[in-house]
C-alpha cells in the first residue's frame, strides 16, 4: 500500500481557513481512495503510481498542489496511521526505512487511540510507541478498549484497516470565509483561487470540463444599508476546460472591472455548466508538448479585458445567399447544430459589403476591360422572409440573382451576378473576388 496523510493547522488569523472536506474533493483527482483520518485527509495511491509516471513524480505533484490548499505538512507511508503519526512528527518519507524503526521512536501521543490513555501509560512509565508495544498484550487488551491494540496493529502493518472512502459529489458548489474584510475585488482573487483548485480536482476525477461557473460575494455585516447582501459574476469559457491557471486569469480579468459596494466577508464558487470531455490520441507515442497557450485561451483571455464585442468568430449558417452565409458572434457563444451543406459551385473568397454595379457595353459587362464569362448561371432566389430595418425603414432582402465566375484580363477570377430591376430592364454587378 502506499499511503499519503494531507495535514492541516489551524488557520492564523491572517491565514484562510482549511476545509478537510475541500481537501477531500480536490484529493479525488489523484485517487478514488480517499477518506478522512482524525483531522487528516488520507489517501491510498498504490494504483495510481503508474499512472503519474512513478513515484516521485506523484509525490511532488501532490505535494506541490497541496501547499495551495492549505496543507501545511505531508507524509507517506505503508498504511494511512503510520502516515498520520508521521505526519505530526514531521518526518515526510515513511519509506526509507523500516516501518517498526520510524513508529518506535515517535511519541505515543501521536496515535489518537494510544494518546486516548495517556494518563495510565504515562503512569506505567510509557513514553514512547515502542514502550506501549513491549507491555504485555494480555494486560493491555484486558485493562485497556481493543481500539489500542487494534490501532497499534494497524499502524504497524499487521491487521487490515477499514476505512469509509469519500464520495464524489454531483455537483460543486464551495464556500470559503475569508479572514479579513476585502474591500477591492481584485482582493477576491487570492480566496477563490483555493475554491478553484477545489473545482478542478473534482472535475478532474469526473473526467468533464467546466464551460461556466459563478462567483459570489457575500458583504460583510457592517455594510451600507443601500449596498445589498453581496454580488455575484458568471464566468464563461469556449471550451470546456480543467485549467485552474487559466479559469483564474479569467476570473481576475473580469473582476477587475467589478466595483464592490461593500467590503466582502465570505465567497461562494459554484460550477453552473459542466461537460464530458472526451480525449482524443491517434498516435502510438506520447504527442510533442505544446509550448505557450492555445489560441482558444489567449482569445477568452482577450474577450475578458476588452469586452464581447470586440472579440468575434465566424460561423456558416444554413443560407444560400452569400451575403448571410456566415455571420459573426461572440467568442463563447453556443454554435448552430446545423451541418451547411456543400455547394457545386465555387464562391469567392471576398465579397464585397455592397455590390458593384459593372459597365455593359454590347450586352456584356465591363470591369477592367470586357469580361470573359466562364461558369453559370447559378439561380440563387430566396429571401422574401428576411426583413431588415434601415434608414429608410423596414426593407425586404428577397433576392433573384443569376451567379457567373468571370475572367478579368486584370482583376483575374470574379464573382458577379445578373439582376433583373424591372420587366425588361438588367444590370450586371461584381459581388467577390477568387483568392
Amino acid at each position: 500500500m502506499h499511503w499519503a496523510a494531507l495535514l492541516s493547522n489551524p488557520p492564523a488569523d491572517s491565514s484562510l481557513a482549511t476545509d478537510p472536506a475541500g481537501i477531500a474533493v480536490w484529493a479525488l483527482q489523484f485517487t478514488p481512495r480517499v477518506a478522512y483520518r482524525d483531522e487528516a485527509v488520507v489517501l491510498e495511491l498504490a494504483q495510481s503510481v503508474r499512472l503519474f509516471g512513478g513515484e516521485e513524480p506523484l509525490h511532488e505533484l501532490v505535494e506541490s498542489s497541496a501547499a495551495e490548499m492549505g496543507v501545511t505538512f505531508i507524509a507517506w507511508a505503508p498504511t494511512s496511521l503510520a502516515a498520520l503519526a508521521l505526519a505530526r512528527a514531521g518526518i515526510r518519507d515513511g519509506f526509507a526505512r523500516p516501518l517498526a524503526r520510524l513508529l518506535d521512536p515517535l511519541p505515543f501521543e501521536h496515535l489518537s487511540a494510544v494518546n486516548a490513555h495517556a494518563a495510565t501509560l504515562s503512569r506505567l512509565g510509557c513514553r514512547t510507541l515502542a514502550d506501549v508495544r513491549r507491555l504485555p498484550r494480555g494486560g493491555i487488551s484486558r485493562r485497556f478498549d481493543k481500539e489500542l491494540l487494534m490501532a497499534l496493529d494497524q499502524a504497524y502493518g499487521l491487521s487490515p484497516e477499514v476505512h469509509n472512502w469519500v464520495t464524489l459529489p454531483e455537483t460543486f458548489a464551495a464556500r470559503l470565509e475569508l479572514p479579513g474584510r476585502v474591500e477591492t475585488s481584485p482582493g477576491l482573487l487570492f480566496g477563490a483561487r483555493r475554491l478553484l483548485l477545489q473545482m478542478g480536482g473534482w472535475l478532474a476525477a469526473r473526467h468533464a470540463g467546466v464551460t461556466a461557473f459563478r462567483l459570489r460575494w457575500c458583504h460583510d455585516a457592517m455594510r451600507a444599508r443601500d449596498a445589498g447582501d453581496g454580488g455575484e459574476i458568471t464566468i464563461r469559457t469556449a471550451e470546456p476546460t480543467q485549467n485552474v491557471d487559466h479559469l483564474c486569469r479569467l476570473l481576475a480579468e473580469h473582476l477587475a472591472k467589478v466595483q464592490l459596494l461593500a467590503p466582502v466577508s465570505d465567497i461562494e464558487i459554484s460550477a453552473t455548466e459542466v461537460t464530458a470531455i472526451v480525449e482524443h490520441s491517434h498516435s502510438l507515442v506520447p504527442d510533442k508538448v505544446r509550448q505557450g497557450e492555445s489560441l482558444v485561451l489567449v482569445l477568452e483571455r482577450i474577450e475578458a479585458r476588452l469586452g464581447k464585442t470586440r472579440v468575434l468568430r465566424p460561423v456558416l449558417m444554413e443560407d444560400h445567399r452569400l451575403e448571410w452565409m456566415q455571420r459573426w458572434q461572440a467568442q463563447d457563444a453556443a454554435r448552430p447544430n446545423a451541418t451547411r451543406r456543400q455547394t457545386t459551385v465555387p464562391q469567392p473568397a471576398w465579397i464585397l459589403r455592397t455590390p458593384l454595379k459593372l459597365a455593359i457595353v454590347k450586352n456584356r459587362p465591363i470591369y477592367q476591360g470586357p469580361l470573359q464569362l466562364l461558369l453559370g448561371p447559378d439561380r440563387v432566389e430566396g429571401g422574401w422572409w428576411h426583413r431588415a430595418q434601415g434608414e429608410e425603414g423596414c426593407r425586404n432582402l428577397n433576392v433573384q440573382r443569376d451567379y457567373w465566375v468571370a475572367l478579368s484580363a486584370h482583376a483575374g477570377a470574379l464573382w458577379i451576378f445578373q439582376q433583373r430591376l424591372g420587366t425588361d430592364e438588367t444590370a450586371w454587378f461584381l459581388h467577390g473576388h477568387f483568392a
